[in-house]
């Protein structure tokens, strides 16, 4: 599909001083953010951007009037803890975008905060883009209401997505992830083992239990428990397990030491991907590092435990049949989900180990690579094509 960066000044208005408002929450925000800036000023050179970004965005030439930092805040009791100073900066926001108006306002992820503030905007006459889906076809779909008040397109990852909005009506567009326009499709496995100096000769098992104290601390013994299970049907079995932070490397370290068996564990800091790469099977805590797992085309077993209560009101809203992105991205179960009860030791330690044969690798590759090929559409340049689209049918009617 060709982009309108390809025609460079052909892009109509490419000489005018467009304004784009852009607001990204997080850190994954951020990288979304700063693609996109790099995309449209491809297409308008005299464009500028204001909001709030990260310092990928700030780099690319945004000014940002709050820190990232200031929203990107996790769990209930933290939300409580700051909501005046969150109304404060998204009320300031609004009438930032009043006084200069953008031509667009986009909001990058961070839906609670973001489609809130899109409302106003909306309703004052701005058109407004919403990059990255929150989970709505997967529960509590009552909030397409709400978001078709808030959002005049939206700009997706994943195409089951898109063809949700659309047939709540509303204007949706797939632009793909940008993780599979970065990843190759066929995985550098030997060069993931050389630079974590791990054999080539055994099997090596990567072993993810969340990024969260939370997650860990749940997951985390239930993990290491099939990873003794597992070693004793393969003694050979050598596991990675990348902890992203100082804290969680403490944890896991914890566990391991609770242990009676003796196992070959390499406990890395960060390196996830490579850890992944380097990897014959995934053993993971549900999440996006499952669409990274197959993107990397690598057999994983799924697993997830929440709160008991957590869990009781989950199961009733949820709306889909699986919680793993490549069972959703398949519309079928290509790898196994073993959820709260059904999380336990034996049942993983099985499951991993059957695939640990290479006909398992080799029956998930085709699959895995079709749909990492539907993926790569270049998301930046599809997201600006987006904007750029709104933009200009917006002018024409107005």
């Amino acid at each position: 599909m060709a982009s309108s960066a390809e025609h460079g000044s052909s892009t109509p208005g490419a000489d005018r001083e467009f304004h784009f408002g852009l607001v990204a929450g997080e850190a994954s925000g951020d990288i979304l953010g700063a693609g996109l800036i790099r995309a449209l000023k491809k297409r308008y050179p005299k464009a500028r951007f204001s909001g709030i970004g990260g310092p990928l965005m700030i780099a690319e030439g945004m000014h940002s009037l709050f820190p990232m930092e200031r929203l990107s805040v996790m769990g209930l009791v933290e939300v409580l803890g700051r909501l005046r100073e969150l109304f404060g900066i998204r009320n300031a926001l609004v009438r930032h975008f009043e006084r200069d108006r953008p031509d667009v306002f986009i909001g990058i992820d961070a839906p609670d905060f973001n489609l809130r503030l899109e409302r106003p905007l909306k309703a004052r006459g701005i058109p407004t883009v919403h990059y990255v889906s929150p989970s709505v076809w997967a529960w509590r779909q009552g909030r397409i209401k709400t978001i078709r008040k808030s959002v005049d397109t939206m700009l997706t990852l994943f195409p089951f997505e898109t063809a949700f909005y659309e047939r709540h009506g509303m204007q949706a567009r797939c632009v793909g992830h940008p993780l599979a326009d970065e990843l190759p499709l066929t995985p550098r496995t030997q060069a993931a083992r050389e630079r974590l100096g791990l054999p080539d000769d055994r099997p090596v098992i990567t072993v993810m239990p969340g990024s969260r104290g939370g997650e860990v601390s749940r997951i985390g013994p239930v993990f290491c428990e099939t990873m003794v299970r597992i070693a004793t049907q393969r003694p050979d079995v050598v596991f990675v397990i990348p902890a992203v932070n100082a804290q969680r490397r403490a944890q896991i370290e914890a566990l391991l030491e609770s242990l009676s068996a003796s196992l070959d564990v390499r406990l890395i800091d960060g390196q996830s991907r490579t850890a992944m790469e380097a990897s014959d099977v995934i053993l993971l805590a549900s999440g996006t590092a499952t669409l990274e797992a197959m993107l990397l085309k690598k057999p994983m077993v799924v697993a997830y435990r929440l709160a008991v209560i957590t869990y009781w009101i989950m199961k009733r809203l949820i709306k889909v049949p699986w919680v793993s992105l490549p069972n959703l991205l398949a519309g079928r179960e290509l790898v196994p989900e073993l959820i709260q009860k059904a999380a336990v030791p034996d049942r993983l330690a099985s499951a991993v180990v059957a695939r640990l044969r290479p006909e398992a690798a080799d029956a998930l590759r085709e699959t895995f690579t079709e749909i990492h090929r539907q993926l790569r559409r270049d998301a930046s340049e599809q997201a600006a094509d987006a904007v750029s689209e709104l933009m200009q049918a917006r002018r024409a009617h107005d």
